[in-house]
């Protein structure tokens, strides 16, 4: 595959450590223990690996990457072959001291995450105590160092009602960019699905009230909004299609298509601490099996947006329909899209029924 175009960005789970335990993180279950993540070392070759095949950004992420000692070595390292790094963190553990070592290495952008604006809820979420006071503080230091600052809002059934004031936060903050995002269902969010996917009605409310928030802040600030599949008639294009545009690590080093991948049977991924990037691009068969449209089942095979949507996510058509090579039941020509209206009666919010107690996400002897 000579041809075939380098990927667009890396994203890099430097660790599955994290202080908080969102319900909704789309880690996976049995996450990545330390004593089994790639040394510094390894990150420093990959780097250098993602610079020879033509890689621009490099997405910092995890768990939270700032529990890696040695991240400041990291973006120092990508920064000098000429990736653009970007810092995708919780910020509790941004202190005055790790923000000047970040700027130092050359961070290049930082991206806030929020589980909510008001601290007794967002805490509650986040099982850690204090740290919405510490995100507030990270904000601060983000704008006052002159960097870009996107902040992340989750939203849920649980905090839903709160979305004009995660807008109002992040336009306090500062924010040069806000993205609400709606819990997308892998890992730890799959398995809270019952107590945080919202009905059609709390649904259509946020989107209206994004859609006066865009109105309002045009200009100003840019507003993202990523909706759950439940509730969409096309799918999205999961990752810019799989095998197209990024390459995902995993602590451990195994590379995928993207982070949900290994959930399906019969793959086998590559790890670079085997096999070079450029080799798991080029040639890994599971970086080719869905890449393209050749494995396209009907009616994907004929449909116009075919080389729009890469026939939408197969981690999703296997987790609802059974088949990772079968159609996304999230598109309205899927011959299993009854499937999501009968996932949103059973697991979508009932006014007789309490939501069902949340499952923390933990990772296991830490």
């Amino acid at each position: 595959m000579s041809t075939l175009a380098p990927p667009m960005g890396l994203i890099a789970e430097l660790t599955h450590r994290c202080p908080l335990q969102c319900a909704y993180c789309a880690n996976p279950l049995e996450m990545v223990a330390p004593r089994a993540e790639l040394s510094t070392a390894d990150w420093l070759r990959v780097i250098d690996e993602a610079a020879e095949i033509g890689i621009l950004q490099l997405h910092l992420t995890g768990g939270e990457p700032m529990a890696r000692p040695d991240l400041a070595q990291i973006v120092a390292h990508a920064a000098a072959r000429g990736l653009y790094t970007n810092l995708i963190t919780s910020g509790v553990l941004l202190s005055d001291a790790a923000m000047a070592e970040l700027l130092a290495a050359g961070i290049d952008h930082i991206q806030l995450s929020f589980q909510g604006a008001a601290e007794d809820a967002a805490d509650r979420m986040g099982g850690y105590k204090g740290g919405h006071a510490r995100k507030l503080e990270a904000a601060r230091r983000i704008r006052e160092a002159g960097l870009t600052l996107t902040t992340n809002f989750v939203i849920h059934r649980q905090n839903i009602a709160d979305l004009p004031a995660m807008i109002a936060l992040g336009e306090a903050l500062g924010s040069d960019r806000i993205e609400i995002a709606h819990t997308q269902y892998y890992g730890w969010a799959l398995k809270n699905r019952a107590a945080l996917l919202p009905g059609r009605a709390q649904l259509d409310e946020a989107t209206a009230q994004v859609a006066a928030a865009r109105e309002r802040l045009l200009g100003r600030i840019v507003i993202d909004y990523v909706v759950p599949d439940y509730y969409a008639e096309r799918p999205k294009a999961c990752m810019g299609g799989w095998g197209h545009r990024f390459i995902h690590l995993l602590p451990s080093g195994v590379a995928l298509p993207c982070h949900a991948a290994q959930t399906i049977p019969g793959l086998a991924f590559a790890s670079v601490r085997d096999t070079s990037l450029v080799d798991i691009w080029r040639s890994d068969p599971a970086f080719a099996r869905f890449r393209g449209t050749d494995w396209m089942p009907e009616p994907c095979r004929g449909c116009d947006q075919r080389e729009l949507d890469w026939g939408g996510c197969r981690c999703q058509a296997l987790a609802l329909a059974g088949d990772a090579a079968g159609v996304d039941p999230v598109c309205h020509k899927a011959p299993d899209h009854a499937i999501m209206a009968e996932l949103i009666a059973a697991d979508g919010p009932c006014a007789d029924v309490p939501a069902p107690p949340l499952v923390p996400r933990r990772l296991a002897g830490v």
